[in-house]
């Protein structure tokens, strides 16, 4: 099962860097970076906060793939 998520479109939406997100969530750029290409997987406290940070749903940003 992989995780797939919606991160750089919704730093694209928002004009933020994967500098900017980091610091807005408490984490590092590098932290971002591992995400978006689906190499690490958040925990469910960073996961809401970045969905918080981009004022939707967890479900909308991170998808589940069997």
């Amino acid at each position: 099962m992989t995780m797939k998520n919606q991160i750089k479109v919704c730093r694209a939406k928002y004009d933020l860097t994967q500098g900017d997100l980091a610091d807005d969530v408490g984490v590092t750029r590098q932290t971002i970076i591992a995400i978006e290409k689906n190499k690490y997987s958040p925990s469910l406290e960073l996961a809401f906060r970045i969905a918080r940070r981009f004022d939707a749903k967890i479900d909308d940003i991170f998808q589940y793939e069997d």
